[in-house]
This record gives structure tokens, C-alpha cells and sequence, in this order.
């Protein structure tokens, strides 16, 4: 722990610390063991708003590699007896196109801004538990490579990203490709549940004097939301991980029906977590989404207790319909009546949600900058994927559905339209934030707009392929299954592969964006460019390593909106005249700021724990002589990570205890003398 000294008087709410010694000792004013700038900080960081960046980043590496796999599969899908992927490759590049989609974008994207933003909102300093943020991150890097590592030792996983059983088994599958997938996810795995656990305490403990749960951000609550969901749903998957490993690894027989197992004991258990990690994803989003409308709508979000409310039902609902992804599979007629209406149900909330979205932007004086453009997309095209989806909860309808395009069109535009675009809205909304510069309008409106063309032509095409029965995962389709008119599949498999390229198009413009709006010489950002109404806007941008000089009291919901605005109304009607600005604002809370701020340390424990893990996964495959050695790495770092010196920061502490132990111990002599 490091202890920054501030020259200022003291707050009269803070209470008073204990100064640390300066003399020419090491016990002097503690300061942080190694360096604050260079490569060394960003390696060795516990800082939650640099641990977000570096996700933010990996994530983005990983959305281009995805991309990839995407346009590649749609190349070979253009026209008739497509020639670029052979069948096995194929296979392995819509396995790996969705795991990496899924598991290695869209969930850490979803995690950048939950650790940028969430303290902050919460008018916290960092996180409860820092260092094992380190290692959720480093823990996420090191499973995704590791996954990718397939590509170039055998080839990758080709059993779909559901990795159905027997397919996955060694007699339908030889290569190592599931075994990578199968220990990296457990690896990324162990990443999300240590960042649940991270966030679900920091949110519950740390929030700023005065916020109740029900001043907290949605944005926020939808992030608690989520790691509640990560909770509960992650060790499912880890159990079924687990058998699948020992089932190829170690000869198990968990999905053998020769052996008198059930293969569809993976299928339950897969999509248990399956369906709840659909909410994992577009959660997130839908919390950025009601942090935009408000305040590019000029107007408080809506029925904020029934938004709340909603988000919540909708991830309790979440994990209790996933049987309707197995309504083929035999389960019998109550099974699936159950399950219908259950499915069913699930729309209740989502509708009440886009009732108070758009109820939020009505009579609003809603400015049209690119983070709202964003989510009124996400308005748009989620609700078409929802309704697609409700199409799913009548059985007969479902049948003929599953393992079509149509399936396939539906998981896009609730998957792209809804997490993917939202979390798009939240790079344009808080990078000045986060970087202190703003992205260009204008090319962020042609982001936008391709990516949405793009985003239809591809996705659009595919509920006619999937009504006309094109299979998903038919690598080749011939001439003469091509069709006729309207009904034409060569015609639509062309336009889906023509917008796959757009939709790049689009997403290449981002990067652009960044690159001119990040070049020497680019202006730098307002302190409050959008007029936001949160907490996190009460501070520098980029914040400083501690966030707040001084930790914020909060008397309302939207407490930045508020400081900057009084309501001179009455009874129902409101007058808002601005009383200050965010410079003015955050003036003052440097002038009355702390004067002892306690920041931890940085610390290379974490990631020395998180390599262990990879180097086990390896033993797993080739030398199991790699198990132990990697047990050893892990109890080597967890001990150092409990015994850590921390340099400076341990010694200033024994100092301090001693000092005080010293002072008890001759105070109780005095009194025993006397």
C-alpha cells in the first residue's frame, strides 16, 4: 500500500491518519516499488482504470481476429462450391470465429468497462481486491492465447462452440483442437469468476457516502446484475469442462453411450450456463445504453426502480429457459410446455426495458452524436432479434428452426445489435473520459452508419436462408440447391457475404477514428463534453491514479446532474438552471481533497500465478511432468503474493505498528506502576 501526500490542509470530514516517518531510513513517505510510467506500469498495474484499458485493448485484438474468421467464413459461402476453406478448416474457423466472439471480445469488453467505469460511478478509489483483478486479467490474456496457440500445434477445436458430445470426442475429433478449447476456457473461466467476485464486493461495500443501492448507476447495477449471473453460471460450465477434459485426456466415459452414458448430459449442462451468458453478454450493454439516452435526451432515465427491476428479473428468468435450446432432443411434452412458457416470460421484462428507453427519449431534446446513434441502434436491432427469439418459445416453430440460418440471424442481432453495438456506444460515450480526447464525429457517424448497413445485409439475408433450410455449418452449398427468386439461397448468401465485408468496412473506420483523433496536435477533450449526470464525470479526465481528491457524498441519483443544476420548479414541474460547472465542480474537490490517500501497490504475483496456469494446460496435452511443475509456480506465487514485502510499503507498516505497540506497551507499564 502506497500513501500519497498532499501538500493541502486536510478536509474536516476526513479523519485524520497517521503520518509515516521521513528520516533517512526506508521508512519514509511510502511510495510505490516500481515505476509509475513506461511498460513496467502497465506490466506490473493493479490500477483498475489501466487493467480496464488493457483489456479494453486485448479484447479489440481479439474482435479483429474474430472478424477475421467471420469474413473468411463468408468467402467461402459467396457462391456455389466454395473453394477457400477446406471442410476440416471450416469447421475449425466457425468453432473458433464464435469462442473468440464470445469468450474472448465481447465478455472482457463487457469487463474493460466494468473496471474502468464502476469504481468510478461508485466514488471508489479501486477495487476491494486489486491484486486479484491483476490476476483476472492476466488470467484472460494468458487462457486466450493460449486457445490460439491451437492454430499452430495441430489445428483448433471443430466441434462448434457448443461442442456438442460425441462430436467432441476423440474418435470424432483426434487432433488436440477441443483439448485447447476445453482448458482454455477453463482457464478465462477462472478469470471471470475471480472478477465477479471482485466486482460483486466492490459494489456492495465500497459505494460512496450516501449512495443506496438505488442511487447507483444502472450502468453499474446491470455490471452486479452480470457477476451474479458469472456466480452462478461459470461453475456449471467448469464441471462440464472438466468432464469433457478427462473424457479425452484420461479415458473417461462422462458422454460415451457405449458405456451407458448420455451424451445429453453435456447438452443440459452446457446450456445451463449457455443461455444466462447470453444476458452475460448484452447486460453490459443495455447498462451503457441507459446511461447514453438520458443524457443525450436531455431527461432522467425513466422509471429508473422498474429499469432496475426489469434488468434483474431478466437475469433471474435467464437461467431458467434453457431447455429451449433442446426442445429437439426428445425431452417430452411437459418438459417443453414448461420451458415454452418460460421463454415466453422472459420477453415481459425485455419489454418493459424498451418501454422505458423509448419513454426516456420522448420529448426529450435529444442531440444525435455518435453514443446515441449507437443506442438507439441497439433499440432497434435488439428488438428485432428479440422477436425472433420469442419465435423460439412455440415448439413446432422451434423444430423447424434449430440448427437452420435462422437460428444463426437470430443469435446476431441479439448478440451484435445488442451487446456489440452497446458496447460501441460506450467506447464513443466515455473515451474522452478515459483518454482525455474526443473520437471525430463525423468519421464515428460513418462508423456507424456502415456498421448498421453492413450489420443488416449480413444478418438480414440469413432468416430467408434459414426459413428455406440452409443448415448452419454446411460448409459448400451446389447450383442446383441455389433456388429460385425470392427464394434464390445463392442470391442471399452473396448479399450476407457482400454486408460481412461492409460491416468490416465499418469496424475498420473505428480504428481510423482512433488513429486521427489520437494524432499529435489533436485537441484536448471538455472536462463534461456530453453533460453527463454520473459520478464518474466529477473527476479529471483521464482520472488520476486515486479518482477523487476527495471521496464524493451523494445526495441523488444523477449527483454530477445535480451539483451542476438547481430545479427552481415546483410540485411536479421542474426548472433546471445550472448553479456551476464541471470545471468549477471539480475545482473545488481538489481544493478540499484528502490529504492521505492510500493506494496499493503495484505487484508482479499476479501474473506470475496466471502463467502457471497455461503451462499446466500444456502438461494436460504433451507431458503431464508439466502438471506439477506448474502446481509449483502456483504455490511459489501464492505464497510470495501473501508474504509480499511490498517493499517500502511493509517496512513503513512495521514501523508504524511498532511504534504503536511501543507507545501501549509503556502507557500499560505506567499504569501498572502506579
Amino acid at each position: 500500500m502506497a500513501i500519497i501526500e498532499r501538500p493541502s490542509t486536510p478536509a474536516l470530514d476526513t479523519p485524520s491518519v497517521p503520518a509515516v516517518a521521513t528520516p533517512s531510513t526506508s521508512y519514509g513517505v511510502l511510495r510505490r516499488p516500481v515505476e509509475t510510467t513506461g511498460w513496467k506500469s502497465w506490466l506490473f498495474t493493479i490500477d483498475h482504470k489501466k487493467l480496464g484499458i488493457m483489456y479494453g485493448v486485448v479484447a479489440m485484438a481479439f474482435f479483429i481476429i474474430g472478424g477475421i474468421e467471420a469474413l473468411l467464413i463468408r468467402a467461402q459461402l459467396a457462391g456455389p462450391n466454395g473453394t477457400v476453406l477446406s471442410a476440416d478448416k471450416y469447421n475449425q474457423m466457425f468453432t473458433m470465429h464464435a469462442t473468440t466472439m464470445v469468450f474472448l471480445f465481447v465478455m472482457p469488453m463487457a469487463a474493460a468497462f466494468a473496471n474502468y467505469m464502476v469504481p468510478l460511478q461508485i466514488g471508489a478509489r479501486d477495487v476491494a481486491f486489486p491484486r486479484i483483478n491483476a490476476f483476472g486479467f492476466w488470467a484472460f490474456l494468458f487462457g486466450g492465447l493460449f486457445l490460439n496457440t491451437s492454430w499452430i500445434l495441430g489445428g483448433a477445436a471443430d466441434g462448434g462452440w457448443f461442442m456438442y458430445a460425441p462430436n467432441s470426442s476423440v474418435a470424432f475429433s483426434p487432433t488436440n483442437g477441443v483439448d485447447f478449447w476445453a482448458l482454455g476456457l477453463q482457464i478465462t473461466g477462472i478469470a471471470s469468476l475471480t472478477g465477479a467476485i471482485n466486482l460483486i464486493v466492490t459494489v456492495i461495500n465500497m459505494r460512496a457516502p450516501g449512495m443506496s443501492l438505488m442511487k447507483v448507476p444502472i450502468f453499474t447495477w446491470m455490471v452486479m446484475v452480470v457477476q451474479f449471473l458469472l456466480l452462478f453460471a461459470m461453475p456449471v460450465i467448469t464441471v462440464a469442462l472438466f468432464l469433457l477434459m478427462f473424457q479425452r485426456s484420461f479415458d473417461a466415459t462422462f458422454f460415451s453411450v457405449e458405456a451407458g452414458a448420455d451424451p445429453l448430459l453435456w447438452q443440459h449442462l452446457f446450456w445451463i450456463f449457455g443461455h444466462p451468458e447470453v444476458y452475460i453478454i448484452v447486460l453490459p450493454a443495455f447498462g451503457i445504453v441507459s446511461e447514453v439516452l438520458p443524457v443525450f435526451s436531455k431527461k432522467p432515465l425513466f422509471g429508473y426502480p422498474l429499469v432496475v427491476i426489469s434488468h434483474a428479473a431478466i437475469g433471474f428468468v435467464g437461467g431458467s429457459v434453457w431447455t429451449h435450446y433442446v426442445f429437439a432432443s426428445g425431452l417430452g411434452p411437459i418438459s417443453v410446455a414448461v420451458f415454452s412458457v418460460a421463454t415466453m416470460a422472459i420477453a415481459i421484462p425485455t419489454g418493459v426495458k424498451i418501454v422505458n428507453w423509448t419513454l426516456t427519449m420522448w420529448n426529450g431534446k435529444i442531440v444525435f452524436a455518435t453514443p446515441m446513434l449507437y443506442a438507439v441502434g441497439v433499440i432497434v436491432q435488439f428488438t428485432i432479434g428479440g422477436l425472433s427469439g420469442v419465435t423460439h418459445s412455440v415448439a413446432p416453430s422451434d423444430t423447424q428452426q434449430t440448427d437452420t440460418y435462422y437460428i444463426v440471424a437470430h443469435f446476431h442481432y441479439v448478440i451484435f445489435g445488442g451487446a456489440v453495438l452497446g458496447l460501441f456506444a460506450g467506447l464513443y460515450y466515455w473515451w474522452p473520459k478515459m483518454f482525455g480526447k474526443m473520437l471525430n464525429e463525423r468519421l464515428g457517424k460513418w462508423n456507424f452508419w456502415l456498421t448498421i448497413i453492413g450489420m443488416n445485409l449480413t444478418f438480414g439475408p440469413m432468416h430467408v436462408l434459414g426459413l428455406q433450410g440452409q443448415p448452419r455449418r454446411m460448409y459448400v452449398w451446389t447450383e442446383n440447391r441455389a433456388g429460385d427468386g425470392f427464394f434464390n439461397i445463392g442470391f442471399w448468401n452473396l448479399i450476407a457475404s457482400i454486408g460481412a465485408f461492409v460491416l468490416a468496412l465499418g469496424v475498420l473506420l473505428f480504428f481510423v477514428n482512433i488513429y486521427v483523433s489520437h494524432r499529435k496536435g489533436t485537441q484536448k477533450a471538455p472536462l463534461d463534453p456530453w453533460d453527463a449526470r454520473s459520478l464518474e464525470w466529477i473527476t479529471t479526465s483521464p482520472p488520476k491514479e486515486h479518482n477523487f481528491d476527495r471521496t464524493p457524498t451523494v445526495g441523488h441519483l444523477d449527483e454530477f446532474f445535480h451539483r451542476k443544476y438547481e430545479d427552481r420548479g415546483e410540485g411536479d414541474h421542474h426548472d433546471y438552471h445550472q448553479v456551476a460547472t464541471a470545471e468549477e465542480i471539480i475545482a473545488e474537490e481538489e481544493a478540499k481533497g484528502d490529504s492521505h490517500i492510500h493506494l496499493p501497490s503495484p505487484s508482479y504475483w499476479p501474473i506470475l500465478l496466471s502463467l502457471a496456469l497455461p503451462i499446466m494446460a500444456y502438461g494436460v496435452i504433451y507431458n503431464i511432468l508439466l502438471i506439477p511443475a506448474g502446481g509449483a509456480i502456483v504455490l511459489l506465487a501464492m505464497f510470495g503474493w501473501g508474504l509480499e514485502p511490498h517493499t517500502a510499503h511493509a517496512q513503513g507498516l512495521a514501523h508504524i505498528f511498532l511504534t504503536i505497540n511501543d507507545k501501549l506497551l509503556r502507557q500499560n507499564m505506567k499504569n501498572f506502576l502506579v
